[in-house]
């Protein structure tokens, strides 16, 4: 099979393995214990680990909390600011594009009586700016916004969201999973408040994530979720695992040394996908922003192709229909959706996910089958002989 879904997870880089191996059996100490250099050993190692996170997004060592993954990050950054802000502030705005443990927590949040705003985005999947503006009012709390979306690659303008919080004073949450070590970040320059990452999508360990949270300029307050031993600096409690916080602290250096090449590499693999296909398909859309738009993600939408029989066609190709956490349902995205893309086009999209391992061969194999896959569907679709005939489907009566 050729491995086409980096953006569900990637592979752990060898490099990244080597590190975290001596953790296992010869450095097995817990962090937490200041007695002995076991744990003497493991506490620098950790400490090490963030000092390499931090560097990639321009933060202090200070500012990253260890947790189990975005998802903990995500819950840890909302939940932990609307209890902060409780009985103070009890709005929170998100986008109608964001992650679906970002929609979760929202709607847990609204059953407890928090205001939930979603902003809109275009058929390239941007915030409306505008509309953010105005959903802002003394009580919301915090802004979070998905820097780089996971079904369609979109990278949002952060900084000027950050902007339009700062006037207003308002914290901004960002999850960048999807961003990190795949485009340059300072979070300085940014000027967010929190942000969430996880280790599986850049190379290192699942299991692992990380949140940055703000120290320096404004100090940002969370209250705790997890109650324990008060580890991360007391805002998330229990014993750190050694050999993953080291992993991500690898995939970190390693994302740091090689973004620029590898980001170029992955971009001209990127377009040979989409110029492979389009040179040779017609009616093929792409969902989102082709031009701002993080390297490695395509997604792609086959005019009257079914979209089960275009994955069963497939079979060799290991590639998504949609993010990794909805990739079961047989309900539309609801990103698609958000665009305005019919959900005739969303049944048929899939999402490509090329990355650090990815070959040239493995791209032009994958042309090839997708080209011929689609070609075949299409030899077999009433709606694709009307179309090549001029007949305009929308306008037909079908019978119920």
């Amino acid at each position: 099979m050729i491995y086409l879904d980096n953006n569900a997870t990637t592979q752990c880089d060898p490099r990244v393995v080597d590190k975290m191996l001596p953790f296992f059996y010869e450095k097995f100490g817990n962090p937490h214990s200041r007695n002995h250099q076991f744990g003497w050993d493991a506490e620098n190692s950790i400490e090490e680990a963030r000092s390499k996170v931090a560097r990639l997004m321009g933060a202090q060592p200070k500012e990253i909390i260890f947790t189990s993954g975005a998802t903990e990050s995500n819950n840890l950054a909302l939940k932990g600011v609307w209890e902060f802000f409780q009985g103070k502030k009890n709005h929170i705005i998100t986008s109608t594009i964001e992650h679906k443990c970002i929609l979760d927590t929202t709607k847990y949040l609204a059953h407890k009586g928090v205001r939930i705003t979603s902003v809109p985005v275009d058929k390239e999947g941007f915030l409306d700016l505008d509309d953010l503006e105005k959903s802002l009012t003394p009580d919301t709390a915090l802004v979070s916004v998905i820097f780089v979306n996971n079904e369609i690659g979109t990278i949002q303008h952060i900084k000027k969201i950050a902007d339009i919080c700062r006037k207003k004073g308002v914290y901004l949450h960002t999850d960048a999973a999807q961003a990190l070590g795949r485009i340059p970040i300072d979070v300085n320059d940014l000027d967010v408040d929190l942000m969430s990452i996880s280790g599986h999508k850049i190379y290192g360990p699942k299991g692992i994530g990380a949140l940055y949270v703000r120290k320096t300029n404004r100090r940002v307050r969370l209250t705790p979720q997890m109650n324990g031993g008060g580890q991360e600096m007391g805002v998330r409690s229990g014993t750190l695992a050694t050999p993953l916080c080291v992993g991500l602290g690898e995939a970190c250096h390693i994302a740091q040394e090689t973004m620029s090449e590898e980001s170029q590499r992955i971009q001209h693999l990127t377009h040979q996908l989409y110029h492979g296909i389009t040179n040779q398909l017609s009616h093929v859309y792409v969902n989102g922003s082709m031009a701002h738009r993080v390297p490695g993600n395509l997604n792609m939408s086959f005019d009257c192709v079914e979209g089960e029989g275009l994955m069963m066609a497939i079979k060799n190709l290991a590639v998504s229909s949609g993010s990794a956490c909805t990739s079961s349902s047989l309900e539309p995205s609801y990103v698609l959706k958000a665009l305005g893309i019919p959900d005739d086009l969303s049944h048929t999209s899939l999402r490509f996910g090329i990355g650090r391992f990815t070959t040239e061969d493995e791209v032009n194999q994958a042309v090839h089958d997708i080209v011929s896959a689609v070609n075949k569907l299409r030899d077999l679709s009433p709606l694709w002989e009307m179309k090549q005939e001029g007949i305009d489907i929308s306008t037909i009566q079908w019978a119920s």
